[in-house]
């Protein structure tokens, strides 16, 4: 029978009758602690630090990674034991990068930056409701709470005449 691992972690179980089972629970445990808040250094090399420290992680964001590293493009891998471990990344993971201060999601394809899904232009295009430091509702699809607001025009040089016109 081969290994049975858990169908979303892919974290090793123990069989019936197996001997040395701790090895596959501190297996299990190393894995969760790569996997489980997962918040790692960088996402930007392409072959490991020549001086990891004891559970450092990374996402291989890259698609042609090198050394240690060749062959486990868009995983996530954590220096452990002297050697390095890689994890293959499911649908809907979050990793916090930290020289970045970014979220990033595993698409199912690539790792993407929560924060450009947010700020990306089309974010913000026809939505049917905007609250603004309180509720939009049916009767107030813009409603907006605030002490003060600045409606400022764009000038010519950011490519407007500088001249700001609304219609209430």
């Amino acid at each position: 029978m081969p290994d049975a691992a858990t169908a979303n972690l892919a974290l090793p179980l123990l069989q019936a009758a197996q001997a040395q089972k701790h090895v596959t629970h501190n297996e299990a445990l190393v894995a969760l602690d790569t996997l489980v808040q997962l918040a790692v250094l960088d996402k930007d090399l392409t072959a490991p630090p020549a001086s990891p420290a004891e559970g450092d992680r990374y996402l291989i964001a890259g698609a042609s990674p090198t050394g240690a590293w060749a062959g486990w493009a868009g995983r996530v891998v954590r220096y452990q034991d002297g050697a390095w471990r890689s994890f293959v990344p499911r649908p809907g993971w979050l990793a916090f990068v930290a020289d970045e201060a970014d979220l990033y999601i595993y698409t199912g394809a690539a790792w993407a930056s929560f924060r450009s899904t947010l700020t990306a232009v089309t974010a913000l295009q026809n939505l049917t409701r905007l609250g603004l430091g309180t509720t939009a509702d049916a009767q107030n699809p813009f409603a907006a709470k605030l002490n003060k607001a600045l409606w400022t025009a764009l000038t010519a040089g950011e490519g407007g005449t500088g001249d700001l016109r609304y219609t209430l």
